[in-house]
């Protein structure tokens, strides 16, 4: 993790560098907040990445000695392939579209979005994918 803070750190001082002139070269409130917060929370991520790199052990991407091989092994449960993705977002279209055209859509659309979220959540629980 700690490549990974420099990283941030580097953003950070970047976006330090760059809030204050572009300020003086557009006089531009807008763009200049943006950057500045862009600058906070790239600090941000470079305390959290940082903080976490001193109470792990080191990976061996940041170890010097560390080999390609040592990183191997399992890298962790990656779902298959699921359509309720698809249904959640045509869940949120529908509501969206109703606040347009009309509130009932909205209920019907927020009632078909709770069915959707609930076999997003639960999709593990039955069926084929079952732990």
């Amino acid at each position: 993790m700690k490549s990974e803070t420099w990283f941030f750190v580097i953003c950070t001082f970047f976006f330090v560098l760059v809030a204050p002139a572009y300020w003086f070269v557009t006089e531009d409130p807008t763009g200049t907040s943006a950057l500045v917060m862009t600058a906070l929370l790239t600090l941000l991520v470079s305390f959290y990445l940082g903080a976490h790199a001193r109470k792990m052990e080191p990976r061996p991407e940041d170890r010097k000695d560390g080999e390609i091989a040592d990183g191997a092994g399992e890298l962790g449960f990656f779902p298959p392939y699921s359509w309720w993705p698809l249904w959640c977002g045509l869940t949120l279209a529908l509501i969206v579209v109703g606040v347009v055209i009309g509130w009932w859509l909205v209920i019907i659309g927020s009632v078909l979005g709770t069915v959707a979220l609930i076999g997003l959540v639960f999709e593990y629980y039955r069926g084929e994918h079952a732990h």
